[in-house]
């Protein structure tokens, strides 16, 4: 090969920009290496000058879909002809399938030899699982995050290697981040998560779980963590909580506030992992439009969807979703983790020695099984 290696990488919210930004981290760290792409201000800070704001790509379910659906689709369309107009060797999707595999169907109807790497198997195992079959059409390759997952992926005949998850190796807080939350009373760590139409259904829930536990606790600190997109949106949402929250964004506010907290109430989703990372006990409440769930529903094949729960083979993290995620379901359940926080922690510890902590960083794990898709 002569020159830098070229890929195009999309990713389509902060979980992927996380394990964009590793994967590239790790693909210099191996080799000459240029990138164009969609990505976050991870990904950008790696080099990346996304094609347009990664932000516009942060919804999730059909029903929260519809309603942005054509201006997704000119971005899918813009997307796949910037990657046909390059000179990239690969196609590098990370996570959010709606919108990336839409985009390797584009590229591969056009230029069917390009090779097709996708970052995230799909939770075939939990629901819809012919979505494996589908992708193949569209990937060559995918790199899984999930230790059990690498065989859903060669059934029906795409390559996948288990390249661990980047949760095992990020940072914990310094003991002068997790100073900064010091403080009398009880410390809640609420998640409402990351995307505007999450963070709108959950913040009402959320802030009635609050006035109950400050009943319960009359000295109760709240902090919630936010990414750029949604701080706005989550301070107006917040403002008449019975607690008003610490409202932090960054990494170092983040990874103290997740060290000091007593307990966590967060939505559904990778988070979960982090908090395990942190040994913080957690409760998992999500809700979403009511077509999306009764869907989700009818197709699941997993009786947990928190991830904890899932890997460590227990269902010691409690969880709340659809009509259960109400605050008086929820508030008792805190209550009974706080009584009992060590619980949780085999669980926890359990789950971050089988998504490979103490092994070689899943970055460059990563980066290695994109560079061996591209020799084979």
């Amino acid at each position: 090969m002569s020159g830098p290696l070229k890929l195009f990488l999309i990713a389509g919210e902060p979980s992927g920009d996380r394990l964009g930004a590793a994967l590239m981290a790790g693909l210099k760290a191996l080799t000459p290496v240029e990138f164009a792409g969609v990505g976050g201000p991870l990904m950008e800070g790696e080099g990346l000058a996304s094609l347009f704001p990664m932000e516009e790509l942060s919804v999730m379910g059909i029903a929260e879909v519809l309603p942005k659906y054509l201006p997704l689709k000119r971005r899918i369309r813009q997307a796949a002809e910037a990657v046909l107009a390059s000179e990239a060797e690969a196609l590098v999707t990370v996570d959010s399938p709606d919108f990336c595999l839409r985009v390797a169907a584009l590229v591969k109807a056009t230029r069917p030899g390009m090779r097709t790497i996708h970052y995230v198997a799909p939770s075939v195992w939990a629901w819809r699982p012919w979505r494996a079959a589908k992708m193949a059409r569209v990937v060559d390759h995918v790199l899984a995050l999930l230790p059990f997952e690498p065989p859903y992926m060669t059934a029906v005949g795409m390559t996948c290697d288990f390249v661990g998850h980047p949760v095992v190796t990020e940072p914990l807080a310094s003991t002068q981040e997790r100073a900064a939350f010091a403080g009398q009373g009880l410390l809640l760590l609420a998640l409402p998560g990351s995307r505007k139409g999450e963070v709108t259904r959950l913040a009402p829930v959320f802030g009635a779980v609050v006035a109950r536990l400050k009943a319960q606790h009359p000295d109760l600190r709240v902090v919630l963590p936010t990414v750029r997109g949604v701080a706005g949106l989550v301070r107006d949402l917040t403002a008449d909580w019975a607690v008003v929250p610490e409202i932090i964004e960054g990494a170092g506010p983040k990874r103290g506030a997740f060290a000091a907290a007593d307990v966590a109430l967060a939505a559904s989703g990778t988070v979960s992992l982090e908090l395990a990372a942190n040994g913080c006990p957690m409760v998992i409440a999500y809700d979403m439009h009511p077509a999306t769930l009764w869907l989700m529903r009818r197709a699941a094949l997993v009786d947990t969807v928190t991830l904890v729960n899932l890997v460590s083979e227990t269902r010691v993290v409690p969880e709340f979703i659809g009509r259960h995620c109400r605050a008086e379901r929820i508030a008792p359940a805190l209550a009974a983790v706080l009584t009992d926080p060590s619980a949780q922690q085999a669980a926890m510890a359990l789950t971050m020695e089988r998504l490979g902590r103490g092994g070689e960083p899943p970055g460059l794990r990563a980066a290695r099984s994109v560079l061996g898709a591209l020799r084979r």
